[in-house]
């Protein structure tokens, strides 16, 4: 059985590098065939939004929206239930393959056998 990745992002532009880092590191292990769920929690939660990483810029950084579609197209993006009431985002508003679930998926998810989580 393979490893399995489940990332947490908390931050948005106001701590551009750690969000940028997160985005990368569960993109690089998409690409080397690692089984990721990437969840959008905090500031982080516009990202589910179409149009929103297009407006994140960060030098020397790969450009978020490519990130994100890679993790879409090999892995698995949850929006949290809460951070996404918080800020009126519907089911109905989030990009393509991006799903809204809750903090019980998330403890799920983390505490899988072969599974290491990481918070950024």
């Amino acid at each position: 059985m393979s490893k399995k990745l489940v990332i947490k992002v908390t931050a948005g532009p106001e701590a551009a590098e750690r969000c940028s880092q997160a985005f990368t590191v569960a993109a690089v292990a998409v690409a080397s065939g690692v089984e990721v769920s990437l969840w959008l929690t905090g500031e982080s939660s516009w990202f589910a939004l179409p149009g929103r990483a297009a407006e994140f810029e960060l030098p020397h950084a790969a450009p978020l929206p490519d990130l994100i579609d890679s993790i879409l197209a090999g892995g698995r993006v949850t929006l949290c239930t809460q951070c996404a009431a918080r800020r009126e985002i519907t089911e109905q508003d989030v990009l393509k393959g991006v799903r809204i679930a809750g903090a019980q998926v998330f403890v799920q998810e983390a505490m899988a056998d072969d599974t290491q989580a990481l918070v950024y």
